[in-house]
């Protein structure tokens, strides 16, 4: 997944501010790190959306 992509995506789903918020704030269990440090750190954007939906209940459909 493209970065544009996984931004629009957390943008439409969770609003900028909270997105922005979330991605900066909130350590995904799965990495141990914020969704931030995980895309730094090379973590496929897709799997950050996935654990960050998971975390955050979105319904699978929308993953």
């Amino acid at each position: 997944m493209r970065l544009t992509e996984f931004q629009e995506l957390m943008h439409t789903e969770f609003g900028v501010a909270r997105a922005d918020a979330m991605l900066a704030d909130h350590v995904i269990p799965a990495f141990g790190m914020t969704g931030a440090a995980a895309i730094e750190a090379g973590i496929d954007p897709r799997e950050v959306w996935r654990a960050l939906c998971a975390d955050f209940d979105v319904p699978r459909n929308r993953w």
